[in-house]
């Protein structure tokens, strides 16, 4: 027992990557705990056991002196083996868990394993992990055994192990994505700027480039459109529109609102908030599929979009107009009312009082 007790630990220490001292430590403690229930002892007793690593001998001692019992040497083997394994579940979640935490926001890969009431749960090969429902993009389905890629949203700690949480309905799984299939952007010569993105239907993604020689559109899209085309086979055939970034906002709202015309803009910086006039035949262009296209360059910007065709704008600056006309009318109103009254007339107590009457 004491030379295969080693030989458990060692195996443990090659095949689970957990510290062989961590589980010398671990069975220590506990055949020290059980020499202290087969030998009677003082409570204010101090009772300790140590592994000979080299033959896998246990002593226990009690103040320093060796306990010697008939009952010792089996109890301590099965304690041992008792805790070796239970150091080993323990262990296992430990170790799953670090390794996961360090990795969340990246992508991995696992097959499905199986379905729980609309979530995916995927095998990791050292563990199992799982994507929400809600984390999924759009409708999409997987069938048993189907390869899945997804970004590590969160790793929780669960009394029945380290729970990992999946996303492909992330914005930055489609960064992840692109940093993968285009070298410049893994390499930091194209920056992603910004994403806006409704899992399913469409991404925004605005990108900058480092480097004047390198064109960010252009490498991003790829030879023939080979990279962006993988991105949105991965995404299953989610629209992706790759936009210029521009320090100039107009530029960069045009862009965003790409591939719609503007006709002109009128921007409140103040408030973040830009009107869009387009041609009647843009309009539907710009607003896109239940507002999605000027949503989603919103978000981009950072600004708040309103699109306008010319003539919703001619009424819309009309509108606006008559308003700023019932104000000053108001304005004068108030004036006229003020100027009829005696400029010496104070209220006081509800009543009319000369300002310069008598002390009395």
């Amino acid at each position: 027992m004491e030379s295969e007790l080693m030989g458990i630990l060692e195996q443990i220490e090659r095949d689970k990557g957990i510290p062989k001292e961590v589980l010398i430590q671990a069975v220590e403690s506990a055949v020290a705990s059980a020499a202290r229930k087969v030998w009677t002892v003082e409570k204010e007793e101090d009772v300790t056991a140590t592994l000979d690593v080299k033959t896998g001998k246990i002593t226990a001692y009690a103040n320093g002196q060796e306990i010697r019992s008939s009952e010792f040497g089996r109890i301590a083997a099965q304690t041992a083996k008792q805790v070796v394994f239970q150091k080993i579940r323990e262990a296992e979640k430990d170790v799953v868990y670090n390794e996961y935490s360090l990795r969340i926001g990246s992508i991995i890969s696992g097959s499905v394993y199986r379905f729980d009431r609309g979530n995916v749960i995927v095998d990791l090969g050292k563990t199992e992990a799982i994507i929400p429902r809600t984390e999924l993009c759009g409708k999409e389905e997987f069938k048993q055994g189907d390869r899945v890629r997804a970004m590590i949203l969160e790793v929780q700690r669960e009394v029945r192990g380290p729970q990992i949480v999946l996303s492909r309905a992330h914005p930055n799984f489609v960064k992840r994505l692109f940093e993968l299939e285009v070298p410049e952007v893994y390499e930091n010569i194209i920056e992603v700027k910004a994403i806006a993105r409704d899992p399913g239907e469409r991404t925004k993604i605005s990108v900058f480039s480092k480097d004047d020689k390198v064109d960010c559109v252009g490498a991003c899209v790829g030879m023939r459109g080979s990279r962006v085309k993988n991105i949105v086979n991965e995404l299953h055939g989610e629209k992706i529109d790759i936009v210029r970034y521009a320090m100039d906002i107009k530029e960069y709202i045009q862009a965003a609102l790409s591939p719609a015309e503007i006709s002109q803009m009128q921007l409140l910086s103040l408030e973040k908030k830009a009107n869009i006039i387009v041609a009647d035949d843009q309009l539907s262009i710009a607003i896109g599929r239940y507002g999605q296209n000027v949503r989603l360059a919103g978000k981009l910007v950072g600004w708040e979009l309103d699109i306008f065709s010319a003539k919703q704008w001619e009424e819309h600056l009309k509108q606006e107009s008559e308003k700023t006309e019932e104000v000053e009318e108001v304005v004068e109103e108030v004036e006229e009312v003020v100027g009829e009254s005696p400029a010496g007339d104070v209220e006081i107590n509800g009543d009319a009082q000369d300002g310069s009457a008598e002390d009395k």
